[in-house]
């Protein structure tokens, strides 16, 4: 049964894939970067100049934002976001968190990167973006989610997110999902928290985070519905 809700899950989210972007990548696996290279050109939904699967920012914030309080108050809390894309999320948490936060948002596709960079930067005549608070920082820098060395190091970040890059990855093949599990764990500082979003079932995704992070504690809060869709957010936890 968790097989084939994973191949209709899986299904899914191609076919989503295929609304959003038309022409000769229409049929493309959801891990194949010219997907993604070609979204920045499609019409935005929610924020602007941002482009969301799943929800954004303000369906997300409620979570975020208590984890990020919860940090060491030595140093602002680091947060990663793996396969960014063009997603409101690291816009959102330099913006509007209320605490100095230092984010950095990954993702293979440089046409992507290039475009949040221009968001962040106020270019082609936009007002540049204004963090929440003085001391935060953004940055995005293309980089390959399952090899992150060039980009960071062990242990160097607090929170680190992944919306929808497992269900990409995954559609390719699931050694692949996992290799991605493993450089998110490896980048988490101690009793820091990655979270998955996704739309998944527990039954589905919970099997597989348990074996891909032992000695980590997994949990799964539900969110939403969020336009009739519920939606779930993974938590893996390293131990301290």
């Amino acid at each position: 049964m968790a097989a084939l809700r994973r191949t209709l899950h899986l299904a899914s989210l191609a076919a989503a894939a295929r609304r959003a972007v038309a022409g000769s990548l229409a049929d493309s696996c959801l891990a194949d970067r010219r997907l993604w290279d070609k979204l920045p050109a499609q019409p935005r939904q929610g924020s602007a100049g941002t482009f969301d699967w799943f929800f954004g920012y303000e369906e997300a914030q409620g979570l975020l934002l208590p984890l990020l309080q919860e940090a060491p108050a030595a140093c602002p809390p680091r947060v990663l976001d793996v396969g960014c894309g063009t997603s409101s999320l690291c816009t959102g948490l330099y913006t509007k968190c209320p605490h100095p936060v230092g984010v950095l948002g990954v993702d293979s596709s440089p046409v992507a990167v290039a475009h949040m960079n221009s968001l962040l930067e106020g270019g082609q005549g936009q007002t540049p973006l204004c963090p929440g608070h003085p001391a935060s920082r953004l940055h995005f820098m293309q980089a390959n989610a399952l090899n992150l060395q060039p980009v960071a190091s062990s242990g160097s970040f607090h929170l680190v997110l992944d919306k929808g890059t497992w269900d990409a990855l995954a559609q390719a093949a699931l050694p692949g999902a996992y290799q991605l599990l493993s450089e998110c764990l490896r980048v988490l500082s101690p009793g820091g928290t990655l979270i998955q979003f996704s739309d998944e079932d527990p039954d589905v995704r919970l099997p597989c985070l348990e074996q891909g992070s032992q000695g980590c504690t997994v949990s799964v809060q539900e969110l939403g519905p969020f336009g009739g869709i519920t939606y779930f957010a993974y938590l893996v936890q390293s131990s301290n």
